[in-house]
Protein backbone atom coordinates (compact mmCIF):
# COMPACT_ATOMS: atom_id res chain seq x y z
CA UNK A 1 0.00 0.00 0.00
CA UNK A 2 2.04 3.54 -1.17
CA UNK A 3 2.42 5.78 2.21
CA UNK A 4 -0.48 8.48 2.54
CA UNK A 5 1.22 11.85 1.40
CA UNK A 6 1.75 14.26 3.98
CA UNK A 7 -1.08 17.51 4.42
CA UNK A 8 0.02 21.13 5.10
CA UNK A 9 -2.10 23.56 5.89
CA UNK A 10 -0.91 27.08 4.21
CA UNK A 11 -2.25 30.32 5.59
CA UNK A 12 -1.77 33.42 4.26
CA UNK A 13 -4.68 36.20 3.44
CA UNK A 14 -2.35 37.05 -0.04
CA UNK A 15 -3.57 34.59 -2.78
CA UNK A 16 -0.25 35.14 -4.62
CA UNK A 17 1.93 33.98 -1.91
CA UNK A 18 -0.30 30.60 -1.13
CA UNK A 19 -0.15 29.82 -4.66
CA UNK A 20 3.36 30.02 -4.95
CA UNK A 21 3.84 28.00 -1.52
CA UNK A 22 1.64 25.43 -3.24
CA UNK A 23 3.47 25.09 -6.35
CA UNK A 24 6.94 24.70 -4.19
CA UNK A 25 5.43 21.87 -2.08
CA UNK A 26 2.31 20.02 -4.71
CA UNK A 27 4.40 17.66 -5.49
CA UNK A 28 5.69 16.23 -2.26
CA UNK A 29 2.93 17.35 0.06
CA UNK A 30 -0.98 17.71 0.09
CA UNK A 31 -1.32 21.11 0.25
CA UNK A 32 -4.59 22.70 1.81
CA UNK A 33 -5.59 26.56 2.06
CA UNK A 34 -6.76 29.06 4.47
CA UNK A 35 -6.89 33.01 3.83
CA UNK A 36 -7.55 33.95 7.62
CA UNK A 37 -6.32 32.47 11.23
CA UNK A 38 -10.73 31.74 11.35
CA UNK A 39 -10.44 29.12 8.61
CA UNK A 40 -7.49 27.69 9.52
CA UNK A 41 -8.27 26.81 12.54
CA UNK A 42 -11.29 25.11 11.48
CA UNK A 43 -9.21 23.23 8.96
CA UNK A 44 -6.13 22.51 11.41
CA UNK A 45 -9.42 20.54 13.67
CA UNK A 46 -11.05 18.87 10.77
CA UNK A 47 -8.17 18.03 8.59
CA UNK A 48 -5.20 17.29 11.66
CA UNK A 49 -2.79 18.10 9.02
CA UNK A 50 1.18 17.54 9.62
CA UNK A 51 2.51 20.90 9.40
CA UNK A 52 0.94 24.74 9.49
CA UNK A 53 2.49 27.23 7.67
CA UNK A 54 0.96 30.33 9.05
CA UNK A 55 0.87 34.12 8.11
CA UNK A 56 1.25 36.50 11.13
CA UNK A 57 -0.81 39.68 9.69
CA UNK A 58 -4.50 38.68 8.72
CA UNK A 59 -7.76 39.72 8.44
CA UNK A 60 -10.74 38.20 10.76
CA UNK A 61 -8.32 36.37 13.11
CA UNK A 62 -4.50 36.86 13.14
CA UNK A 63 -1.88 34.03 12.82
CA UNK A 64 -0.80 34.75 17.00
CA UNK A 65 -4.61 33.83 17.70
CA UNK A 66 -4.87 31.37 15.47
CA UNK A 67 -1.64 29.80 16.44
CA UNK A 68 -2.37 29.63 20.23
CA UNK A 69 -6.00 28.67 19.84
CA UNK A 70 -4.24 24.92 17.58
CA UNK A 71 -2.06 24.99 20.42
CA UNK A 72 -4.47 24.77 23.32
CA UNK A 73 -6.47 22.56 21.63
CA UNK A 74 -5.97 18.82 22.61
CA UNK A 75 -6.66 17.57 19.19
CA UNK A 76 -4.48 19.95 17.26
CA UNK A 77 -1.81 21.19 19.67
CA UNK A 78 0.35 18.40 18.42
CA UNK A 79 0.85 20.09 14.57
CA UNK A 80 3.78 21.92 14.05
CA UNK A 81 3.05 26.02 13.49
CA UNK A 82 5.52 27.86 11.71
CA UNK A 83 4.57 31.54 11.38
CA UNK A 84 5.39 33.38 8.15
CA UNK A 85 6.67 36.74 8.73
CA UNK A 86 7.49 39.78 6.42
CA UNK A 87 9.51 41.62 9.28
CA UNK A 88 12.14 39.66 11.45
CA UNK A 89 11.88 41.77 14.82
CA UNK A 90 12.79 39.73 17.96
CA UNK A 91 8.79 41.40 19.17
CA UNK A 92 7.50 38.92 16.39
CA UNK A 93 9.67 36.22 16.87
CA UNK A 94 9.39 36.36 20.63
CA UNK A 95 5.16 36.44 20.20
CA UNK A 96 5.31 33.46 18.05
CA UNK A 97 6.81 31.80 20.53
CA UNK A 98 4.77 32.90 23.29
CA UNK A 99 1.64 31.70 21.53
CA UNK A 100 3.19 28.23 20.76
CA UNK A 101 4.65 28.40 17.26
CA UNK A 102 7.53 25.90 16.39
CA UNK A 103 9.59 28.13 14.58
CA UNK A 104 8.90 31.45 12.27
CA UNK A 105 10.46 31.82 8.59
CA UNK A 106 10.72 35.41 6.79
CA UNK A 107 9.00 36.38 3.46
CA UNK A 108 10.75 36.22 1.15
CA UNK A 109 11.92 32.58 1.34
CA UNK A 110 12.88 30.09 -1.15
CA UNK A 111 12.09 26.60 -2.03
CA UNK A 112 14.83 24.76 -0.57
CA UNK A 113 14.82 26.77 2.77
CA UNK A 114 11.06 26.07 2.57
CA UNK A 115 11.27 22.27 2.66
CA UNK A 116 14.44 22.24 4.77
CA UNK A 117 11.99 23.91 7.47
CA UNK A 118 8.88 21.58 6.78
CA UNK A 119 11.38 18.66 6.95
CA UNK A 120 12.84 19.12 10.01
CA UNK A 121 9.73 18.77 11.67
CA UNK A 122 7.96 15.96 9.91
CA UNK A 123 11.19 13.86 10.33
Amino acid sequence: MPKKQRTILVVDDEPNVRSLVVRMLGKEYDVIEADNGETAVSLARRHKPDFILMDIMMPKMDGYTACKTIKTNLETKMIPVVMLTALNFELNIGLSHEMGADGYMTKPFNQKDLLATIGRFLR
